[in-house]
Parts: structure tokens; sequence; C-alpha cells
């Protein structure tokens, strides 16, 4: 619409309003004028915007014909037309009769002639009835309708069928009573939409008009990106291991070598999990260069002969197969760099240390468990602490994360002594699910290490993923983080708030 054009139809709407005081219904406006009902609907709103007048919707529903409805409207309906067609008293092939005349007799149109009585109806074939006078009455009720859309105005048994039939459907119609707004004017008037410094300067505002701000108005909806659930979580995560006074590692290292994900954590170099069925391999480049040559022969030692009460594992230890470059399976990689460094000073101080970041096993994709997943991982490095320490510091740590129901069980870690699985309880599962893994890191890690004998180091990890399908109410991770993931529940799911205070 052009601007002159939409100036032209805003003024006669208010010269209007300005004779009558009230315009009951803007359809009048759309008859006097001559005006399309939605280009009126347009000048309505814009007047709306800067206070000339005030609307009141009217919402009613008028029947519209479908583009089959039209058709019998102007020729008639099917069954109509078929029984002109036919011959009375002469039986007619249906298969004939669609070739011929290009209509298709269909079990409906069947059920209208049997119903009206116009015709007899075999298998095959349709002979129309002699002596029988024919009335299009559905005919005239389309062509009443199309004159007066008004539902109420006929039969609800007969709008019903005529629906069914899909020869009309319901269109829902706002029209509105107009009133005068607080800046009512019989024209429009020019105004500015904001005070600049060159009105300011010379005084021209106090001449000028300015747009009043409608504070109600809804703004346009942001099309930016939304934290992801997994994102929301985390921070929280991360909130919590701060208020515990834990430090965060740094976790930006995706590559990693076997050494560190796995040699210096004493995990054999025959054990599963460093088969190509549970670990990516890179490559090229398929070694790494930066291993430190004492400490690596202190571990290689240990895996051989054993050492600090451990009798090792009596292999050919291959700096090699150390030496590998694999995809992180797990982030304890970086803590074993970060308890190595610790091991290195002068003079021990206790630690606590978290991460919180991907890693990557080679997994058979199902409900709850992908091929790259992020791991929570604590390890708090002391004097004399133990298994009755780590269970502590669970319940403090999940209760905060918002998971009240956990239950520890037995289990085998090549660098942890005692070991615990963690799992928490799903509610809308009905039962526990595997939520981390957790123990006390074995001597045969720690000495090569550096750290004194009376330094014991817990250590649990625990994927992001499934306290955030416990949290948000997941029941697949694939509906959580990856291709399946729904953005639109990113953009509306609600805030992630989990208290951070004892209960």
């Amino acid at each position: 619409m052009e601007d002159a054009e939409k100036k032209d139809l805003q003024n006669t709407v208010l010269k209007k309003l300005e004779e009558v005081e009230t315009i009951e219904n803007s359809e009048s406006l759309e008859t006097e004028f001559n005006i399309d009902h939605d280009k009126l609907e347009s000048i309505l709103k814009s007047l709306v915007v800067d206070f000339y007048i005030e609307l009141q919707p009217i919402k009613r529903q008028e029947i519209r014909l479908t583009e089959e409805g039209q058709e019998c409207a102007e020729k008639g309906t099917p069954e109509f037309r078929i029984f002109n067609l036919l011959e009375p008293g002469v039986e007619t092939e249906k298969v004939d009769f669609h070739n011929t005349h290009g209509i298709e007799i269909t079990k409906q149109i069947i059920s209208k002639l049997k119903l009206n009585k116009w015709a007899n109806l075999g298998k095959s074939s349709v002979t129309r009835l002699e002596g029988v006078e024919a009335v299009d009455s559905d005919r005239a009720i389309l062509e009443e309708m199309l004159a007066d859309p008004t539902p109420t105005k006929y039969d609800n048994k007969k709008v019903k069928e005529l629906k069914n039939r899909k020869l009309i459907k319901f269109a829902s119609i706002t029209s509105y009573t107009i009133t005068k707004g607080v800046d009512f004017a019989p024209e429009v008037v020019e105004r500015e939409a904001e005070l600049t410094i060159d009105l300011l300067r010379n005084d021209e505002y106090k001449n000028k008009i300015f747009k009043k701000f409608n504070v109600l108005a809804k703004g346009i909806e942001i099309d930016g990106g939304h934290l992801h659930p997994l994102l929301k979580v985390r921070t929280l995560v991360r909130d919590i291991f701060f208020e515990m006074g834990f430090e965060e590692m740094e976790t930006g290292q995706y590559v990693e070598s076997s050494f560190w994900n796995f040699d210096a954590l004493f995990q054999p170099q025959q054990h599963p999990a460093r088969d190509a069925h549970d670990t990516f391999f890179i490559d090229e480049p398929k070694y790494t260069k930066e291993v430190p040559a004492d400490y690596m022969e202190r571990v290689k030692n240990t895996h051989e002969k054993g050492g600090y009460g451990s009798i090792g594992y009596d292999y050919d230890w291959s700096e090699d197969e150390a030496k590998k470059n694999i995809l992180r399976t797990h982030t304890t990689g970086v803590s074993s760099k970060v308890l190595y460094k610790l091991g290195q000073q002068e003079k021990f101080e206790p630690k606590k240390y978290f991460s919180i970041d991907r890693v990557f096993r080679n997994e058979t994709l199902d409900a709850t468990h992908l091929a790259e997943f992020h791991q929570v991982e604590g390890v708090v490095a002391d004097y004399n602490i133990g298994l009755s320490n780590l269970i502590e510091m669970f319940k403090v740590f999940f209760k905060k994360i918002g998971i009240d129901k956990l239950k520890f069980k037995p289990a085998y870690n090549p660098y942890t002594e005692p070991s615990l699985e963690i799992f928490g309880y799903h509610p809308k599962l009905g039962k526990y699910v595997e939520i981390g893994n957790s123990g006390v890191f074995r001597p045969e890690m720690l000495r090569p290490m550096g750290l004194p004998e009376n330094v014991n180091v817990l250590g649990w990890g625990l994927g992001l993923e499934r306290p955030t399908m416990i949290y948000y109410g997941i029941d697949n991770i694939r509906e959580l983080f990856g291709h399946q993931a729904d953005m639109k529940k990113t953009k509306s799911n609600s805030v992630c708030y989990m208290s951070t205070k004892d209960k």
C-alpha cells in the first residue's frame, strides 16, 4: 500500500469517527467505502499504534464454501448430475459411466442416491428409477450460504453433513468496534519518533508532536541464539563446584595421547577399553612427542614390575602404544596431567579440581548412550582421606544438583581402589540410572607422579547429559543432544535452577 493511499484511508476512518463518535462494527466501513477487510484491518491497527483510536474485537464464525462446494453451487451436486445423466430404467455400468462422463460413483454418492431414492444400485451398475423427479436441495443450500454465511441460519445437522462432505468449512472473522483514542484527531498528523540533538539545539521540539510509547505493545521476537539445556545445567554445576572450593582444570584439548589417557592411570595396555571398538584412534598425527621421559620410565616400571605394594601387570610395556593419539575417552586424562604437576611441587598443598567438557567413545547408540558426551570430573587431593569422605562429598554435591535419591554399587576400575558406581533416581523412567563412576586413586598411579605417601586422591566422573535428562524429564538422550534434538525445545525450555544451599 502506498503511503499516500494509506494516509487517505486513515483520514477517511478518522473523519467518519468524528461524525458518529462510535463505529459499532468496522464492517460498515468496508461496505460504505468499498475497502477490503485485510486492508482496513491494517489501517485500523496503524491508527491504534499512535493512539488515534481504540478497538474492541468482535469475533464470529462464517461458512465458506470449499473448492468442491463452489463447484456444487455452480453445477449441482455429483449425485444430482449423475441422476440427470442416467437414462430412466436403463442399467448402466459404473465403469462405463465414469469413462463417458468423468464422474466417479463413490460410496458417498451411492449413499446419497439410495437415501434420495433416485436409483437402484448393483455391485457394478446403477439404474435410474422411472417416474422420479429429483430436486437438488443441497445445491440450493450452498447457494444460500454464499449469500448469507451465518452458521446459525441453517439446520445444524445439514451444516455438519456438508462439512463432513468437505463442501463447506468454517472461517473465523474478526471485526471491531471503533472508539476515539486519547490522541484522537480528525486527520493524521506527522509525529516525531524520537527527540534528536538537532531538535533540542534549535528548540524545534517545542513545535513538534511526538509519538507516544506503547509500553503494552509486544516487541519483535528475538531470533538470536538460546542456551541449550546442557549449557544451562553446565553453568549451574560449575557454580556448585566453585561454591565447594574447587578450581577448574583446562580441558580444551580433545586429542590426547594414550599415555595420559590410559597409562598414567595404571590402565594396562591390553585393557579392552583401549581397543578400537571402544576408542577412536587418530591416523595423523598418529603419535605424540610430548611425554616427560623420567615420568614415563617410572610408569613403565610400575606397569611391568609393580611397586608401592603392587606386583604390576607383568608384561612388556610398549612406548609406541603409549604414544598413540586418540580422542580422549574421559577427562581423567586431564586430571592425570594436573596431578602430575601437583606432584612436581616442592611442598604439597591439598587441592580440589574439577572439569566439564566433551569426551568420545565408540559406543553403540541407544536411548542412554552417545558416541560423544560431556563428562563432569571432580578430583580431591589431600592427606589421609578415603571412601567415607568420597561418599559424604557425593551426598552434598548431588543434593545441590537436585538429585536426592542415590545408590552406590561396588565396581572395578584399573586406577581406583575401592571403586563405586553412582546411581540416581530418574522420576520419569521410574528407576535408578547410572550417573557416574568414582573411587580412590591407586598408589600405582599417584606415587610415580611424585605425590607423598600419605596423600590420597578422590576422583569421580559423571555424564552431564544424564543429570540434565533427570532435571528436564527427558527419557531419550538423542532428544537432548545430537541431530534428533528439537531446537524449539531449546528455545522454550525453562531456566535451570538448582538450589545451591543444603535443604
